[in-house]
């Protein structure tokens, strides 16, 4: 039982360091906590489909240009420790995206996924995240 805490709690840890990064240096933080694999897939906001490590990472070098900051925040979050080295997550969240302009937009989002141990740290594995409505 205290091997399973310590996981969610190093999970969790993790899943707040991530917005940490992002809201301290941009989208391009969000580098370092994916699993560069090929077993990596997510299904961003607006896909109806999942995509590869390599696209995800076109997009964010894309869009980071475009925001001057990014404040994920979360809601809730539950994690489901299911091994060691695998535990799922799933979490409501604020985004406040702000562009270069200053316009600011603010949505809510749902985020599901799966975070594998690597000799590196914790990385996202898979999952999607969906923007739903108020």
């Amino acid at each position: 039982m205290g091997q399973k805490i310590e996981v969610g709690n190093e999970v969790q840890k993790t899943l707040n360091d991530y917005y940490d990064d992002i809201r301290a240096s941009g989208l391009t933080a969000e580098f370092k906590y994916l699993d560069d694999s090929k077993e990596f897939f997510w299904t961003p906001p607006g896909f109806s489909s999942s995509i590869s490590y390599d696209s995800v990472v076109a997009i964010l070098k894309q869009n980071a240009p475009q925001y001057q900051s990014i404040d994920n925040q979360w809601d809730t979050l539950t994690v489901n420790v299911l091994s060691k080295e695998l535990a799922a997550y799933a979490g409501r969240l604020r985004s406040i995206m702000t562009d270069t302009s200053g316009q600011v937009t603010k949505i809510t989002l749902v985020e599901t996924g799966i975070l594998i141990k690597r000799n590196d740290g914790w990385k996202l594995l898979c999952g999607q995240t969906a923007t739903i409505s108020e």
